[in-house]
């Protein structure tokens, strides 16, 4: 999500990851609820959700300019203007532009995927006196990789979003949120996609006599995809217009008020693929003093088919195989099914550190397999024919070691098992649904220095992934900034820094990547 507006698209269950982006200077905060939030976030909240909130137009006041260059992030400059008309109006607009260099390929040299983009948007946030809220925010973004065969990937997209927040007493309220978003992708000798997204959300929350907080809402959402097919693949039919209905509400009842939490909810919604969804949550807080919180919880997720499930061809029919080449086609599809089961605890043992701890246990249900039709040899079709569990932990803590010098470090262990369902028997055995690393380690350390200096560095250390085979990697980012005037900051950072370049993920022989790099930053602020 990024302010409100969610970035998961209906083609193959995911984000496209190169155009999220936003100006880092803009963003208030950056939620990263692990676990499944279908209860409030609705399908495909199975995981976890990351939810990247912008400041309000009246934090960004004044001017706002950055630029720099180096050795893999070739430039970059960005700047943003805020200001305010009448009392109550305030306002921003921003652009920013990068250019990136190509990936390795070991043994072979450069991936040939450099890549550029440009971003620029508006805010606009009246704020009257009664405490009610306006908010209309607009961004336009372009790009594309710098390929040599056979052409450009080019990706472009619009999206403008309004929300009303009106204040109805102390403990209530109501929201109205709505937005358009376009994107749209085209892989040369592949696929060219459109997406338009019309969105409508409604909430109310109030309370319910001294101990209860109730929040219920409802939403609707039209996604209409078009897709141009290539002669490797092709999602049938091209055209897609696909429907979202949604409600939601979600009690929290102080047992033992400001010690003991209840919080019961679910959310009910209609897909064009499966129908009716029910993803209900319970959630156990108890609160011994302000320094101690220890919490459980049960929950149900689910993620719902999207076009790769159901629509896609593998070779494109149009364009006639020879003899003998594997085929894969969607099929009917069910939604994957999780039953999550967590217990964590959180600490603030002295005033300088403090620690959580998470422990879960997931059991998940019709996942995606690729399985033989029957009587064909070279045929297969996408279906619900594996079923899987995981569990782990996740340890993070902070920790003020001086007045000028924080800590800040985290640990995640997951373990993962995936098997056929009975009857069923998928091409990859499970290995195909995730490639994920049992251990991660990162600390981060931010060191005030005299002389208007600071030093942060940030290390971490991520595990082999198995299928495919990929080593574990150990790297460290530097960062070295001066405040050289009250307006004006110098930077150099170093990224990737412990290996000439290591790999993240893909199979060997064509698996990319990351170099190391430098550049440096200049920036002004007035």
């Amino acid at each position: 999500m990024i302010d409100g507006r969610s970035v998961y698209t209906p083609l193959f269950s995911g984000v496209f990851w190169d155009v999220q982006d936003t100006l880092l200077e803009d963003v208030d905060r950056i939620e990263v609820v692990s676990g499944p939030g279908g209860t409030l976030w609705g399908a495909n909240a199975v995981n976890g959700v990351i939810n990247i909130v912008t400041k309000s137009a009246k934090d960004t006041q004044g001017s706002y300019f950055s630029a720099g260059g180096g050795s893999f992030l070739n430039g970059f400059g960005e700047g943003r203007y805020g200001g305010q008309i009448g009392t109550n109006l305030f306002f921003r607009v921003y652009g920013k532009y990068f250019e990136q260099d190509d990936t390795n390929i070991p043994f072979v040299g450069d991936a040939t995927n450099a890549w550029r983009f440009g971003q620029g948007g508006f805010r606009l946030d009246y704020l009257p006196d009664s405490g009610d809220t306006l908010t209309l925010e607009g961004n336009g973004y372009g790009g594309d990789y710098l390929r040599a065969a056979p052409g450009n990937q080019t990706t472009d997209g619009q999206n403008i979003i309004t929300r009303w927040t009106h204040v109805l007493d102390q403990d209530s309220d109501v929201s109205i949120q709505a937005y358009w978003d376009r994107t749209y992708r085209h892989v040369p000798d592949t696929f060219t996609e459109t997406l338009n997204t019309y969105d409508l959300d409604f909430q109310h929350r109030f309370p319910l006599g001294n101990r209860q907080m109730f929040v219920w809402g409802l939403g609707y959402r039209a996604m209409m995809d078009q897709v141009g097919n290539g002669p490797p693949l092709a999602f049938l039919p091209d055209d897609r217009n696909l429907q979202l209905f949604s409600g939601f509400a979600q009690d929290e009842f102080a047992i033992i008020p400001e010690r003991l939490r209840f919080t019961v909810g679910t959310k009910l919604e209609h897909n064009d693929f499966t129908g009716w969804e029910v993803q209900p949550s319970g959630r156990l807080a108890w609160t011994p003093n302000e320094n101690n919180t220890l919490w459980g919880a049960i929950s149900r997720a689910v993620r719902s088919p999207s076009r790769f499930d159901t629509d896609l061809y593998i070779p494109n029919p149009a364009n006639p195989a020879p003899a003998g080449t594997l085929t894969l086609i969607g099929g009917p599809f069910d939604s994957e099914k999780l039953l999550a089961y967590e217990l964590g605890y959180r600490a603030r043992i002295t005033r300088k550190l403090g620690f959580s701890l998470a422990t879960f246990y997931n059991s998940y249900d019709d996942i995606r397999s690729v399985e033989a039709v029957p009587g064909a040899t070279d045929v297969f079709d996408i279906g619900n024919g594996l079923r899987g569990q995981s569990w782990g932990v996740e340890l993070s803590s902070t920790l003020q070691v001086l007045d000028n010098w924080r800590l800040r470090g985290g640990y995640t262990y997951l373990h993962k098992d995936i098997w056929n369902r009975s009857g069923h028997h998928d091409l990859n055995n499970g290995t195909g649904e995730g490639n994920d690393p049992e251990h991660q380690v990162v600390i981060q350390s931010m060191l005030d220095l005299p002389y208007h200096l600071s030093l942060d560095t940030d290390f971490r250390y991520v595990d082999r992934l198995p299928t495919p085979h990929v080593p574990s990697y150990l790297t460290f980012d530097v960062r070295v900034a001066w405040q050289a005037t009250r307006h004006m900051e110098l930077s150099i950072v170093g990224q990737n820094l412990w290996d000439p370049s290591h790999p993240e993920f893909g199979p060997p022989g064509t698996r990319q990547e990351i170099p190391r790099s430098v550049y440096g930053k200049i920036t002004w602020r007035f």
